[in-house]
């Protein structure tokens, strides 16, 4: 089962570089990168809408999201910064380096929220073999952005 997880992962990560590609051309047709973000957020509210509809999905669950605090509601701001900065970023920096330098972004505080439990996670401690593996995407990074 976590092989199925891994791979999955892998899946959704190998759509985020096409997205941005996608949003890149909507940034431009629309001459905003941020109303390009907005109609990929709008699209992708409409496709979470009708897979809700079709698989018959309980709402009940919804209400409860009253009950969380404000912070937890940030997620979306940040989803939307991550899209917006993309789009932005991609077509200046490249897909390959621009997403190098998220993947070392994600891995940096990646590390700091298992090492210290971050927002309520399991704690997982920094070891060495982390930090290599941190130093080699900083490597690649670096081997992407000079060649």
């Amino acid at each position: 089962m976590k092989l199925l997880l891994m791979f999955s992962a892998v899946i959704a990560g190998t759509v985020l570089p096409i997205q941005a590609a996608l949003n890149g051309k909507m940034g431009k047709a629309v001459g905003d990168p941020v109303y390009a973000a907005f109609i990929s957020f709008v699209v992708g509210s409409v496709g979470l809408f009708a897979y809700i509809m079709f698989a018959r999905t309980d709402l009940s669950g919804i209400a409860y999201a009253r009950q969380v605090s404000w912070s937890v509601w940030v997620a979306g701001l940040l989803g939307a910064f991550y899209v917006a900065s993309v789009i932005i970023l991609a077509p200046k920096l490249g897909v390959a380096l621009t997403f190098g330098l998220i993947v070392a972004g994600q891995l940096g505080i990646s590390l700091a929220m298992d090492h210290f439990g971050l927002l309520g996670i399991p704690v997982h401690t920094i070891n060495w073999q982390r930090i290599v593996g941190i130093l080699l995407i900083v490597s690649g990074v670096v081997l992407i952005r000079n060649f």
